[in-house]
């Protein structure tokens, strides 16, 4: 048996918690009970730690309070997707993967129903793709969600704590911090004050607000169990972007991802996004992206189209006892190695080293990969920040100024397709003949662009981008936007193709701002 969980993304009982004084029956007095009275005899006040469980004054939580003002901020999303194209063949990679099993709830596993004999309307044809949950942000109908919630879908229905339902457009999204911002055309809207991730505490009582298996308006609670988790080391699974989650408690389920964890003011701490459990419905334990994270990624994509992305420039190990051995690094027992500093880096610019060990960023500890990845994701390039570190024994404090992954502190511009500065269409059967081809896009109309900054001319028949196959343009969108939404500093289309005249050709086009 596998002695590891699995992380499932929570896209489709109540744990209500209260600490009551304790009763005690019978009329034996206790050795704690009959020191108590010696001490009162004597005119001496009683110490708390003298106090038995039972003669304590009882502790009462009411989360009624926090409950009745989020949860009108909460909505229910379902996401649909054309017939044709709803199949595990055509879905994203990260569909098919099993540890992504519960990504949208059970009804991913539904088999793509068969076309009909008469042509029916878009909405007709298109079926459920998934369930989950959002937060109202601003009255004129702002609502933030998982990306993994609006991922692959050609419709998004949004329906109201009162039952209200619109349709929503995807205003950008961070595949990275798994974060979307969506829109409805609506004013008025009840919505959830932004509370302060940092300010919380493990221990601290919290609720996640949301809609589990299609249960609309679900308030569960539980307690913050820990602060700036990675969970993919905890699995050993793949990467899930940056990780710095708060875990809860608190009961979640498929259905509940991009719902609201808040704290006992009412007041937004985190976004519902991922449990820890081998069955794909809830095992223990959830965890929530928190608002450090959430604001700026949503101000970025409101503000500017795209996230503003900052990079250190290093990669680094987690300091271990024996980490700390090999490197013979001496009073360290927690921090983050410098094993390599990139070129043109903002480190580099910093005069840090590889050997280093980084303790903390602005005065936060850097214990692990979690709390340096948080600190460094809640800043633009531009933006200063001091970063303390340990070099041969010695503590030291250094400004930063963070660059892009272009090293440069320029603010980029959200790219679309028509940066391209062409138009395509599809090679007709007499030229697929001649060159002996099978597809392809061929460019026409080229003007200013990206493409032609890059060599190429009018009539290129692309075949492949970064050794795929294209045949239509909905692929060269798709492969456009991952490779402009990726985290690799070259942003770069390789294409490969044919003139007319049956010459071949290869070219690489810059994408990167």
């Amino acid at each position: 048996m596998n002695l590891y969980g699995k992380i499932a993304l929570v896209g489709a009982g109540v744990l209500v918690g209260a600490v009551a004084a304790a009763t005690v029956a019978g009329g034996n007095n206790s050795i704690d009970t009959v020191a108590r009275d010696t001490m009162q005899s004597a005119g001496s006040s009683v110490p708390d730690e003298f106090l038995t469980v039972s003669q304590h004054p009882g502790i009462t939580t009411d989360f009624t309070k926090a409950a009745e003002s989020t949860i009108n901020g909460v909505v229910s999303i379902k996401s649909f997707a054309s017939a044709p194209s709803y199949n595990q063949q055509s879905m994203p990679e990260a569909f098919n993967d099993p540890f992504f099993e519960f990504f949208f709830g059970p009804q991913r596993r539904q088999q793509a129903p068969r076309r009909q004999q008469q042509r029916p309307s878009d909405e007709d044809n298109q079926q459920p793709l998934g369930l989950g949950s959002g937060v109202i942000l601003s009255p004129d109908g702002y609502i933030v969600t998982n990306n993994h919630v609006i991922n692959g879908a050609d419709r998004l229905e949004v329906t109201l704590n009162d039952n209200r339902t619109f349709n929503a457009t995807v205003v950008g999204n961070d595949p990275a911090t798994d974060l979307a911002l969506i829109k409805i055309d609506a004013t008025g809207l009840p919505t959830i004050p932004m509370g302060d991730s940092d300010g919380l505490k493990v221990g601290e009582w919290v609720l996640a607000v949301g809609n589990p298996f299609g249960f609309t308006s679900t308030v569960t609670t539980g307690i913050v169990s820990a602060k700036a988790r990675s969970i993919s080391s905890s699995t050993q699974g793949r990467p899930m972007g940056i990780e710095s989650y708060i875990q809860t408690d608190a009961a979640v389920n498929p259905g509940n991802s991009g719902g609201a964890l808040v704290n006992l003011n009412g007041e937004l701490v985190g976004i519902n996004t991922a449990i820890y459990s081998q069955t794909g419905n809830y095992a223990g334990y959830s965890f929530a992206i928190p608002t450090s994270i959430v604001t700026k990624i949503v101000t970025d994509i409101r503000q500017y189209g795209q996230v503003q992305r900052a990079v250190l420039g290093i990669s680094y190990q987690e300091v271990t006892p024996r980490l700390a051995k090999d490197k013979g690094l001496k009073d360290i027992n927690s921090g983050l190695y410098v094993a390599e500093v990139s070129d043109r880096s903002s480190a580099m610019e910093a005069g840090i080293k590889p050997g280093d060990v980084i303790t903390a960023i602005n005065g936060h500890p850097t214990h692990n990969s979690a709390q340096l990845l948080e600190q460094i994701a809640r800043h633009r390039p531009g933006d200063e920040i001091n970063i303390s570190y340990v070099r041969d024994g010695k503590i030291a404090t250094v400004p930063v100024t963070l660059y892009n992954s272009q090293g440069s502190t320029k603010i980029t511009a959200a790219s679309s397709v028509n940066d391209l500065g062409c138009a395509f269409r599809k090679v007709n059967e007499e030229t697929m003949r001649s060159l002996r081809i099978s597809g392809g896009l061929q460019v026409t109309g080229l003007k200013d662009g990206k493409l032609k900054d890059a060599g190429v001319k009018d009539g290129f028949i692309i075949l492949y981008i970064n050794n795929e196959r294209v045949g239509n343009v909905e692929d060269i969108e798709r492969i456009h936007s991952a490779i402009t939404k990726s985290e690799q500093p070259d942003k770069v289309m390789f294409l490969t193709g044919i003139y007319p005249t049956g010459k071949k050709a290869y070219y690489a086009v810059d994408l990167a701002q």
